[in-house]
């Protein structure tokens, strides 16, 4: 820290009756009043430095006795008018990065120019400034701190001190660490690197590291923090992953009580509102309209590249807005980028707190369905192969070689399979995520579905996770009606589960009827199909025996016999058998019809809307279609066992 002394006088200021005069031989004639405070001074001492008293006290007559001047508006206060005062009398006066923007602005309020007299305060506070307060890291930042006192705040700005600074710490970042006199912070956790790590390799890299700015930066105010961020970057040399590092420590020194809730838990609209108030209603207003503030400029400085914040850090900023009520077009910026980096996310950034006074819902799923869109419409799967038009360029271009078109094929291959990884792990996410909303009795089905559907089908290679959430919606809602659990379950494919999950579900209760004979269906065929070509059925474990004998299923038949017309099944659930056929046998071996199973639509659908009605039809479609490559199956199957 820099500091500068002027005069070499002793202090001889005293307070006598709460007024501040001067030890001297000659009586005061000029008293000077600043806001609450008086002083008994001299004319000739400051009169000969200040313009602006100059003028005051040539507008009033001499009528002999001590003149008064006021000066309500000094900037700075009474301490720092003292400081000028000082000066004027020749008296040591210390100066540093802490009062230097107060001295310079009273010395402007009071006109002590070069024109007064050579060598004035002003000229010597410049040239201290612009010599020494900002070649310093630290004293930069602390003169900027000061800029932002009220009392000071406009001379500052018309004075040109909160630019100065503002872009001497800006051209210090974007300089070598090397050339910089670092913070006394950032040199005391170097000093410990190198004390823990007992060598000077470490001290050496640790000088030159990228990131040793952001910290410091950190004790600014938003606004003063907002304009030096914008010059660092409009530098155009710092990376993007360190203005976004930055940007988190940031809103972590600043927004602590918000971005660490990570717990995943979310909390009733009074307890959000608790954390973010106190016993005054004004002053939790105005704590919430500062943090709303300070994160909508935050989302602002957001780089514009992808990846240079963490997904799990914009997921927290994503739960400041919902909690703070900030604007819609940060929630739709932070929203868009969050979708395209999805699949970083984990379960427990995804759970949103719901503040919404509309609706009851204990996290914001429709939130996480347009993060969700937008990480599905983003780009377009590359070709398989090589473009048309792009091959008879080639053939025309004889300077391309065919290298050149093989090596652009496999890059494009390469990124296709990465965006497919992306989807796979979005996939598993959004089914983990089904499973935690899916305990909020006040989550509609409607809204756990269309989330559920907003994944393609190539994504989940299996339904083990989807089932496990279908299962938990199923127990937190029991006043679901038949049609609704058909509806829900609609979107599960039995093909898809593991033999652990068909084991539970061939069990579970809580599911239609239909759907557990489906699993049982799909478990055999998976066991004969598992037999290979030598005829052999797969072992079945011993409960799915018992289970399919239930269900009047032979599991020791190497084909699934026609599913019987008698098993005891509600009407609602019954598999309809009409139009079953049997094809004509041919050898002993093949007598066991092909079983061909159509689901008859329940009477209790038809209360639905057409719109249901058009999803029900597609979804049922959807299961139809195994069942008939299964009958294809299984007559090829007979018809190999039929020449064996």
């Amino acid at each position: 820290m820099k500091f500068m002394k002027l005069g070499s006088r002793p202090d001889t200021f005293y307070t006598a009756d709460s007024v501040r005069a001067v030890t001297c031989e000659v009586s005061s004639d000029l008293i000077i009043q600043v806001k609450e405070s008086r002083y008994l001074l001299h004319k000739f001492p400051l009169l000969s430095k200040c313009l602006r008293l100059q003028r005051l006290c040539s507008e009033s007559p001499d009528s002999g006795q001590p003149q008064i001047v006021q000066l309500p508006d000094f900037p700075g206060g009474a301490e720092t008018f003292e400081l000028c005062a000082k000066f004027c009398y020749g008296m040591t006066i210390t100066l540093s990065a802490y009062n230097i923007v107060a001295a310079r602005c009273a010395a402007e309020y009071l006109q002590m120019t070069e024109d007064v007299e050579k060598g004035n305060l002003i000229y010597k506070l410049e040239v201290f400034l612009n010599s020494c307060i900002l070649h310093g890291w630290k004293d930069s930042i602390v003169t900027l701190q000061t800029t932002k006192s009220m009392a000071l705040c406009l001379w500052s700005e018309d004075l040109a001190i909160t630019s100065r600074c503002i872009e001497a710490i800006a051209s210090k970042v974007l300089s070598h660490p090397s050339k910089v006199s670092l913070s006394h912070s950032h040199s005391r956790r170097l000093r410990d690197d190198v004390s823990s790590c007992n060598g000077t390799e470490s001290m050496r890299h640790k000088s030159t590291s990228k990131g040793w700015w952001a910290e410091d930066l950190a004790e600014l105010t938003i606004d003063l923090y907002w304009r030096a961020m914008i010059a660092i970057k409009s530098g155009g040399k710092t990376p993007s992953n360190l203005i976004g590092d930055a940007l988190k420590i940031y809103a972590s020194r600043w927004l602590p009580s918000i971005t660490t809730k990570s717990n995943g838990h979310a909390k009733n609209k009074k307890e959000e509102s608790q954390e973010l108030s106190d016993s005054d209603s004004d002053s939790a207003s105005e704590i919430v309209s500062k943090h709303r503030l300070l994160l909508e400029s935050i989302v602002s400085l957001l780089p514009a590249e992808r990846g240079a914040v963490s997904c799990s850090f914009l997921l927290k900023l994503l739960k400041a807005c919902n909690i703070l009520n900030a604007s819609c077009s940060s929630k739709s910026e932070l929203a868009r980028r969050v979708g395209l980096q999805l699949e970083e996310a984990t379960v427990n950034d995804l759970l949103i707190p719901s503040l919404s006074h509309t609706n009851d819902m204990a996290y914001d799923v429709d939130l996480v369905m347009a993060i969700l869109e937008q990480f599905m419409s983003q780009g377009q799967s590359p070709p398989t192969s090589p473009p048309r038009m792009r091959m008879i360029a080639c053939e025309r271009r004889r300077s391309r070689s065919a290298e050149n078109i093989d090596f652009e094929f496999q890059e494009s291959r390469r990124s296709s399979s990465a965006s497919h990884g992306s989807k796979l792990k979005v996939a598993k996410l959004v089914d983990r995520y089904l499973q935690e909303v899916a305990r909020d009795v006040n989550l509609p089905l409607s809204k756990f579905i269309a989330l559920a559907e907003a994944i393609p089908d190539f994504a989940r290679h299996d339904h083990d996770d989807l089932y496990r959430a279908i299962d938990t919606y199923l127990k937190a809602h029991p006043e679901l009606n038949k049609s609704e659990r058909k509806r829900l379950c609609r979107i599960l494919d039995c093909k898809k589960l593991s033999m652990e999950a068909c084991m539970h579900a061939a069990q579970n209760e809580l599911l239609p009827l239909r759907v557990v004979v489906q699993v049982l269906f799909f478990e055999q065929a998976r066991a004969a199909a598992s037999g290979g070509g030598n005829g052999k059925v797969a072992d079945i474990p011993s409960n799915i025996k018992a289970l399919l004998k239930a269900h009047g299923i032979d599991p020791s038949s190497k084909h699934p016999p026609p599913l019987s017309t008698t098993t005891s099944i509600h009407g609602d659930d019954n598999w309809s058998v009409n139009g079953l056929k049997t094809p004509k046998p041919t050898t002993t071996a093949t007598r066991n019809p092909t079983l061909r199973m159509k689901l008859a639509e329940d009477k209790d659908m038809d209360n639905i809307t057409n719109d249901e009605n058009g999803r029900a039809a597609s979804r049922s479609k959807g299961i139809n279609q195994p069942k008939r490559m299964l009958s294809k199956f299984w007559s090829t199957n007979k018809g190999v066992t039929g020449k064996n």
